[in-house]
């Protein structure tokens, strides 16, 4: 089936899903396969369920007696070529694209809050960043929507090339590249190139913005390749950057101040940790780029309350909990380490799981870690996973997050401030509950 035959069927529909078990009545049920399971066995169900229509890729599963299951080569490519299909419908729309090793999704969060005091936002919804995230991102598109604020992630060199021919931005933004998923780029090099892809596509497009950090040493390099109209934000004064902030605080939230040739403003913050303020920044710049006025950047940026394990501090009534468990990478969790040492309180402890997807240089990347906790004046730290087993030296150390729970419960820290990170799957956030 041709991909403008089957954009007619999804014309027709509510919305799509890949989901079986989520079928919106009026929508279209599209069968993804994976290593478990084929989506094509449920087509039936789908419609069954309240799905308008079906689209599979297994001749077998399509029958003449249900004419609303539609058989395509390829579901998952057909899902991507209709999610660009109807990108480009959106003729009124303008698409910002967002990658990087740390900060997008925060970073992706920020930019779409402050953009919807003055446009019709459309933004990716949790981490859907992926070859199926971004299609699916892009499907609930509608003619009210003026900006869509779109995040990319990769993990394998060639990842990010294929999700911006999907997205086609108009103007993009990477927030930094540093040393993660190192197992599947081969080398920092490849992560460079990888997010640089993003830069690639913009390359000498009649709409070509980039939203770059002047402080990244990286990031200028990689722009002054490329011919682009880049607009230039920065975290610190001096770097001649069109938008630059200045750190006031971070004890514990983050404060502000910002300015710009055409004014500024001070923003206090409900982020924790004084690496949010090039995140921060970024916002301003795509902002007021974007016309927003200096008044709701400020106001927009401040009533921004992380709820996803991002730099979000959580009180129990026990202890104060800087919860950044969603993902972790040398960069991130230096950054992380840094600034809870910086910040102002007592009786800090430092609960830290495995980084992982770090290649041959893992042990060396944890060493690192280890050796920069000796030089800060913790009251407690503790390290979880096999990675950091061989390196732990005289620190505290549990094989697993479930092995750390269990000790936590029989003997729970009081009145401290506790900063929880490690990559996602360790499952340090769990510890929230017996903290």
């Amino acid at each position: 089936m041709e991909i403008e035959t089957l954009y007619k069927y999804f014309k027709e529909c509510t919305s799509v899903t890949t989901d079986s078990r989520n079928c919106p009545e009026g929508s279209m049920f599209i069968a993804l396969k994976g290593d478990r399971f084929n989506g094509n066995a449920f087509a039936r169900q789908a419609l069954e369920e309240g799905c308008r229509y079906a689209v599979v890729d297994e001749p077998e599963y399509a029958a003449a007696d249900e004419p609303r299951i539609l058989l395509v080569d390829d579901c998952l490519k057909t899902l991507q070529q209709l999610a660009n299909y109807h990108r480009c419908a959106m003729k009124q729309l303008k698409v910002l694209g967002i990658t990087g090793t740390n900060g997008k999704t925060t970073t992706k969060e920020l930019i779409a809050t402050v953009l919807q005091k003055k446009y019709k936002v459309l933004y990716t919804q949790g981490n859907l960043n992926n070859h199926i995230g971004v299609p699916l991102t892009l499907l609930r598109l509608t003619e009210e929507h003026e900006v869509a604020v779109v995040e990319m992630g990769a993990n394998h060199p060639g990842e990010i090339r294929t999700l911006v021919n999907i997205v086609m931005p108009d103007a993009g933004l990477i927030t930094n590249v540093g040393k993660a998923h190192l197992e599947g780029f081969g080398s920092f090099e490849g992560v460079k190139k990888t997010k640089g892809e993003l830069y690639d596509f913009l390359d000498g497009r009649e709409r070509n913005e980039a939203f770059v950090d002047a402080a990244n040493p990286h990031l200028m390099e990689m722009q002054q390749e490329r011919r682009l109209s880049p607009v230039f934000y920065a975290a610190s004064p001096g770097t001649g950057a069109a938008f630059e902030g200045k750190l006031l605080s971070c004890s514990p939230f983050l404060s502000f101040e910002w300015t710009s040739n055409e004014g500024g403003g001070r923003v206090d913050t409900h982020l924790i940790g004084s690496y949010n303020l090039t995140n921060a920044m970024a916002a301003v710049a795509v902002g007021r780029t974007f016309g927003v006025s200096v008044a709701d950047v400020c106001d927009a940026i401040g009533g921004y309350v992380p709820t996803n394990n991002r730099s979000q501090l959580t009180e129990t009534p026990f202890n104060q909990l800087v919860v950044d468990a969603y993902n972790a990478n040398p960069t991130s969790m230096m950054a992380a380490i840094e600034n809870f040492r910086l910040m102002e309180v007592p009786h800090k402890i430092v609960l830290l799981g495995d980084m992982k997807e770090l290649g041959e240089g893992s042990r060396e990347e944890h060493r690192k870690v280890v050796e920069h906790l000796r030089q800060c004046d913790f009251e407690r730290i503790v390290l979880v996973g096999p990675e950091f087993a061989e390196v732990h030296a005289e620190f505290e150390h549990y094989p697993d997050m479930e092995a750390l729970k269990n000790v936590l419960s029989e003997n729970r820290p009081e009145g401290c401030y506790i900063l929880i990170k490690g990559s996602n799957s360790m499952k340090m956030h769990r510890l929230v509950d017996v903290l």
